[in-house]
């Protein structure tokens, strides 16, 4: 995606999490730079290997994400528990929306 001040492309590897029929993208450091540039183009692209797929994104709310973290926490617990302060994919869903909005999350959708 692009910088959201200088318009150049960057690039941050990110686990995409399949869920529900639906993917997503998981901040789990917070309101980084790549937050700050998808909110701000609306738009990216993922790239494997030589594949590249333009995507929009939405961000969801904090109370859409609770279901969203505790899927990524089931699939990715080992490489980011310690960025979610002890909470993992069996805690309640109120620890999981007490830290929701330290975790912005972005659903990956088609180009329009």
């Amino acid at each position: 995606m692009s910088g959201h001040a200088s318009g150049a492309w960057r690039t941050t590897p990110i686990n995409l999490l399949d869920y529900d029929g639906h993917r997503y993208l998981v901040s789990v450091r917070g309101h980084g730079h790549w937050v700050r540039n998808l909110r701000a183009a609306g738009t990216g692209e993922l790239r494997l290997g030589k594949r590249v797929e333009a995507f929009r994104s939405r961000e969801l709310t904090d109370d859409e994400k609770v279901p969203v973290l505790r899927a990524y926490l089931k699939r990715w617990k080992a490489e980011v528990a310690p960025f979610f302060d002890r909470i993992g994919p069996e805690s309640g869903d109120e620890r999981i929306r007490a830290i929701a909005a330290d975790h912005p999350t972005f659903e990956v959708l088609p180009m329009a």
